[in-house]
């Protein structure tokens, strides 16, 4: 299992998308969570996760369609424990 498909199965949608969201577009997102938990797709965890983030504050608007780092960014836990090296 790749480290990728670890962190997006085992935590949860926000810090996934804390870290994913910096370097990739909404449409990479989607199909990395298509692939590994379909069902946050389906029942519209995903989009209401992506943009609660940027209301936080979390999130902001960079370049095109790639996130940067928002005033109230932090690192997620998994990170700051580095769960997967």
């Amino acid at each position: 299992m790749s480290i990728v498909e670890q962190i997006v199965k085992n935590e949860t949608v926000e810090d996934v998308l804390t870290v994913f969201a910096l370097g990739s577009a909404i449409p990479s997102l989607d199909r990395m969570f298509g692939r590994y938990r379909y069902e946050v797709i389906q029942n519209g965890e995903l989009l209401k996760t992506y943009a609660r983030l940027f209301e936080e504050g979390v999130l902001a608007r960079g370049d095109g369609s790639i996130a940067i780092k928002g005033p109230n960014w932090s690192p997620p836990k998994f990170m700051i424990e580095n769960r997967y090296t």
